[in-house]
């Protein structure tokens, strides 16, 4: 069997998920995670960041979702100062890399990085263990 360079770049490009539910077979592509854990500094106005943030992500499309919270249960030591998480999913490796790069993200950074004291990024594909009930 002859494999091309553009036959390999699909399956290296392609990540694709098994899962069995029921006995059954299920194939869905494997999504891409972009995960923040922020403490902000304390004279900014959290809320106008999250704004800032819900504007962004509507405004790109390669943002599958967004979700984001404030932690209320946490242990201050087991928290170490961080108060707040963002979620962002992609379809793809590739749909990060257009969000990271989109004009709309460059400039939001600039404004999101002054508002920081504390930051966690972890980028990462996603290995679905129990998928969402269907």
């Amino acid at each position: 069997m002859c494999v091309t360079p553009h036959i390999v770049y699909i399956y290296i490009h392609i990540l694709l998920v098994v899962v069995v539910i029921g006995g059954r077979l299920w194939w869905q592509m494997a999504e891409f995670v972009h995960l923040v854990v922020v403490k902000f500094k304390e004279e900014v106005v959290v809320e106008d960041v999250i704004k800032g943030l819900e504007k962004l992500v509507s405004e790109v499309d390669s943002v599958k979702s967004f979700v984001w919270g404030k932690d209320i249960e946490s242990m201050e030591m087991l928290r170490q100062g961080f108060t707040h998480a963002l979620v962002m999913t992609f379809s793809s490796k590739d749909d990060f890399n257009a969000f990271q790069a989109h004009p709309n993200h460059v400039e939001f950074s600039t404004t999101f990085s002054a508002a920081i004291d504390k930051i966690v990024l972890l980028d990462f594909p996603v290995v679905t263990v129990k998928p969402p009930p269907t």
